[in-house]
């Protein structure tokens, strides 16, 4: 048995769950990193409404006191409205990145059933492959008939006139005839 269509369809619509993810995942990360460069930019804009409304003190210089007022007032707002966003992008990357992970394993799942398949299919190949050159040999003993064996057997080196054969006078076997 080969392995199935089905599951080579499995597996590439595994392979299609996990690419999805991670795009989302990807797409998710790119709007925290951006949330949280907005936020950096805020804290740097009261940063410079601070120093605008200190330059201003020593200059006595009204318009640049308001504008620096206006900038920190302005970059505050901002905070307030991305700090709670970038929480929910945080939340969000969090969940998209436990569903990636699981998609991961779904798909290294059915990667797994696959190669256990493949592996199974090649087993019973091997297997039937061994079984027929037994079947083979098996009937090759019966079609010459029933001297076969003994044939077989004499012409064998643990046959018939093997070394240790006491009618030949081997000198192997440790006596020596005169």
């Amino acid at each position: 048995m080969a392995v199935s269509r089905a599951l080579r369809r499995l597996l590439r619509i595994r392979d299609l769950e996990e690419e999805q993810a991670r795009l989302a995942l990807e797409a998710a990360l790119v709007e925290r990193h951006r949330l949280d460069q907005a936020l950096h930019a805020a804290s740097a804009r009261e940063r410079g409404g601070r120093e605008l409304v200190a330059a201003s003190a020593r200059s006595g210089e009204l318009p640049d006191r308001l504008a620096g007022l206006e900038e920190t007032r302005i970059a505050e707002r901002l905070e307030s409205v991305l700090t709670p966003r970038l929480a929910e992008a945080e939340d969000e990357v969090f969940a998209l990145r436990g569903e990636y992970l699981a998609a991961r394993v779904e798909r290294r799942q059915a990667g797994t059933l696959i190669e256990e398949a493949a592996a199974r299919d090649a087993l019973d190949f091997e297997r039937r492959s061994q079984q027929g050159l037994d079947d083979w040999f098996r009937n090759r003993l019966h079609r010459t008939g029933p001297g076969a064996e003994l044939k077989t057997a004499a012409s064998s080196p643990h046959g018939a006139g093997s070394a240790g054969d006491p009618g030949r006078g081997d000198v192997s076997n440790g006596s020596e005839r005169s």
